[in-house]
């Protein structure tokens, strides 16, 4: 069968039965296929007919080193065999580099940063599963030995990305620089990139109050909007509350400030320090709790949630008891199912995927390949090393302070997502 020849109709029947990697390849063939997969029309008809396919890839990316720590495909939506972080470092960039480091990853758009041989700094922004990348220009009055600078500055920021999203597709997306003056203060400086017009602006804004910024290398995106931690006073070595901004919906010349849910109630319980994940479309803040009583634990899981009475608020949607023979810390929630939380446990050496819904467990060791709950292949790559590397720090004890327990989550998304290109 010549499928060049077939008309619109009898091609889109087909293609939807292929995974989104095979179609991707489609759009190679020739314009007319491509105009077509593009479509309103043909990507409706493919989620309608696939919508029970939820399962897609994903990967954990450590944010101390940019390296892939867990890997999570195979799965039918894509077809991919490999794990995501392979993609990543596929990247042929037009130069030598003799650095390169994941930045920050949402919704199937991953931001590089690159060195070439010389030390020359250059960003890039992709979709590394169809191969496509943008080179990012600095800041007209920034050189390159202005960035290097800036990059030395402990208060300095490079990591910010967040998506325009219409109908789950990502129609642009901003590259964010945040400074503040010094580790207390109230006011931020953005350096904001647009796809959509090819230019960068300064925007100023503040918080209600000052804060200290001892954690800002650290970036939480999600629905266009960025998230850092931070520290209100000198009182606590943890985080304890989230600073937002919205960059495309008109976030205004002030920063919310949001507390975290447990900085009263259990503070004395609490047996990790602070951080944030994601997962099914929200900010997840998640720890474990110590029972006085009994000697149980308690996984506390909150989402951030907006309401009519309140822009900024988080719902507990999660308290599970546990008890028994493994002992663990949460790393982050499942990046789509809401009811699985990814626990480490450093007495079995091993990664725990908890449901918290059914409160089976299972445990996945770093020496092999295994089976996730829903099929998928899930792989590891020197997990044990970091996870034993941040657990001293990352307990809840006076002695310690900031903890690398900061992840970025490569989602693959439910259609193609071809990278937003500069509008003319």
């Amino acid at each position: 069968m010549n499928l060049v020849l077939l008309t619109e109709e009898p091609l889109k029947n087909i293609w939807a039965r292929f995974s989104l990697r095979s179609i991707a390849r489609f759009r190679s063939v020739c314009k007319g296929w491509k105009l077509l997969i593009d479509s309103d029309i043909f990507r409706d008809h493919y989620l309608s007919l696939n919508s029970s396919s939820s399962s897609v890839s994903w990967s954990i990316m450590n944010n101390k080193n940019k390296t892939e720590i867990v890997g999570h495909y195979r799965c039918k939506r894509w077809g991919i065999t490999k794990s995501l972080g392979s993609f990543i470092t596929r990247y042929n960039p037009e130069t030598t580099v003799r650095k390169t480091s994941v930045l920050c990853c949402t919704d199937g758009l991953v931001l590089l940063y690159t060195e070439t041989m010389e030390g020359a700094p250059m960003y890039h922004v992709g979709n590394p599963m169809l191969r496509q990348w943008v080179r990012i220009p600095f800041p007209p009055h920034l050189s390159d030995y202005d960035l290097v600078r800036l990059q030395g500055n402990r208060y300095f920021n490079d990591n910010g990305l967040v998506t325009k999203m219409e109908k789950g597709i990502a129609v642009g997306y901003t590259v964010v620089w945040t400074l503040v003056s010094c580790g207390v203060s109230k006011e931020l400086t953005f350096m904001i990139y647009s796809s959509e017009t090819g230019l960068w602006i300064t925007k100023k804004v503040s918080c209600r109050r000052s804060l200290i910024w001892s954690r800002l290398a650290h970036t939480v995106p999600l629905n266009g909007i960025l998230h850092w931690l931070a520290t209100i006073d000198n009182s606590s070595l943890d985080a304890n509350y989230v600073v937002a901004y919205d960059f495309y919906n008109g976030g205004g010349d002030e920063c919310p400030i949001i507390p975290f849910p447990d900085i009263h109630q259990f503070q004395g319980t609490r047996r990790f320090k602070r951080t944030l994940t994601t997962s099914a479309g929200f900010v997840v803040y998640c720890n474990v709790y110590s029972d006085s009583n009994g000697g149980e634990r308690a996984i506390r899981v909150w989402r951030l949630v907006s309401t009519n009475e309140n822009l900024n608020s988080w719902q507990l949607s999660w308290k599970v008891n546990t008890k028994g023979d493994v002992d663990y810390f949460p790393v982050v929630m499942h990046p789509i199912n809401f009811d699985v939380i990814y626990l480490w446990s450093w007495n079995k050496n091993a990664l725990v995927l908890f449901n918290l819904r059914t409160q089976k467990y299972r445990l996945h060791r770093e020496a092999k390949k295994s089976k996730s709950m829903d099929g998928c292949i899930l792989t590891f790559s020197n997990c044990k090393e970091y996870m034993d590397l941040i657990y001293p720090s990352f307990v809840n004890s006076m002695f310690h302070g900031s903890h690398y327990l900061f992840f970025s989550q490569y989602v693959l998304p439910r259609w193609l997502n071809p990278l937003p290109r500069l509008s003319s």
